[in-house]
């Protein structure tokens, strides 16, 4: 296999999740009870062999710094290569990056320091598991300038930022940016692979002419070369780009092929935190859930992910919640469709209710 470097954005559209980006990251936002969004893009690269990662800072990362921590969860904890956190400004500007362009621009640094061949960018906003190998390989074969990885679905109302069409050699011939459709089609997930040395130079050039969109400047003009290629991703995916989304893609972890697929085989890794097993009293019910470390349940729980240290008190009944890190759910409380942040509670008694399209939204160390 031809050596690899990745480079990891951890705050690229955090708007689109206010609910959960206002104290971290977008990298950070916890999913699945144990786990980090950032986890998925990280832990691919790992097991694609990739063992020097530059993640992109920018704003609210101190939840993303203590996640990381070295990189030993990663095997990155090494004296040469292994994850470096990078700032979210270049050399020559105080300034934050307001796009991939410009935070591509600030690690150009990194960049110039790496022996590797290629380099596998990836956004750390969606959940997959893919081999960044095989599309290193395709890269290679076809000698592109950039493939994009795409993935066919449904777009409907979500934030798709590029959809494309290609020909039977995965020559992409079309393309059509920040647009929305209800058919499937061809959408790219943020992760592309570009030869290192092609990628310097692709920066200098952007810093010498002044460009500032990746896609209008880069990517539409390489199109029309054609020698921009696709890669079909045919796993799981799930973009977090809405609550929305957030709680569909947690919910589908109930469903034990997606769960297969995801953790199955190559491992998601994660930042390992001792705790006590989850204890259920004799009061307690539950059912198509899952329970992580800490817990204590006391009452019925149904089609729920509860994270580390949530309480759940004697007659409180759950249904399709999802409870984050030292939740303590009162006596009689009756939860449907609701997400809970990190440190928080509810009193005993309290009835909250959303729905799949519109969860109950409950903000980091609320008290209700």
């Amino acid at each position: 296999m031809s050596s690899a470097v990745g480079v990891i954005f951890s705050s690229i559209n955090d708007e689109s999740v206010p609910e959960l980006t206002k104290v971290r990251s977008k990298a950070s936002i916890p999913f699945g009870g144990r786990y980090r969004v950032v986890d998925f893009a990280l832990s691919c690269m790992v097991n694609s062999g990739i063992t020097t990662v530059g993640v992109i800072t920018k704003n609210n990362y101190q939840s993303l710094m203590d996640h990381l921590g070295s990189g030993k969860e990663w095997d990155l904890a090494r004296k040469e290569g292994g994850l470096i956190l990078l700032p979210p400004y270049s050399d020559e500007s105080e300034m934050l990056y307001r796009n991939r362009l410009e935070g591509l621009k600030g690690a150009s640094a990194f960049l110039r320091k790496c022996k590797e061949d290629f380099v596998v960018v990836a956004d750390s906003d969606s959940v997959y598991k893919i081999d960044y190998s095989k599309v290193i390989e395709q890269h290679a074969k076809t000698n592109a300038d950039l493939t994009l990885v795409y993935h066919e679905h449904r777009c409907g109302d979500s934030n798709s930022y590029m959809m494309f069409e290609t020909d039977e050699n995965e020559r992409i011939l079309t393309v059509d940016v920040n647009q929305h459709s209800t058919s499937i089609k061809k959408n790219y997930i943020n992760v592309f692979v570009a030869r290192t040395s092609y990628l310097r130079n692709l920066i200098q050039t952007a810093i010498t002419r002044g460009y500032s969109s990746f896609s209008g400047d880069i990517i539409l003009p390489g199109v029309k070369t054609g020698n921009v290629y696709g890669y079909k991703y045919e796993g799981y995916y799930q973009n977090i780009d809405s609550l929305q989304s957030f709680f569909k893609a947690n919910m589908d972890l109930l469903d034990k092929k997606v769960r297969s697929y995801l953790f199955g085989e190559r491992d998601i890794y994660t930042k390992i935190n001792d705790a006590s097993p989850a204890k259920f009293t004799e009061s307690a019910k539950v059912s198509n859930s899952l329970i992580h470390d800490g817990c204590l349940i006391e009452g019925t729980v149904e089609n729920c992910i509860l994270f580390r240290g949530v309480k759940v008190g004697k007659g409180a009944t759950l249904k399709n919640c999802i409870i984050m890190s030292e939740n303590v759910i009162g006596d009689n409380c009756n939860l449907a469709y609701v997400v809970s942040d990190k440190d928080s509670s509810v009193v005993a008694g309290t009835t909250l209710a959303g729905c799949a399209q519109k969860p109950y939204f409950i903000n980091k160390g609320m008290h209700i």
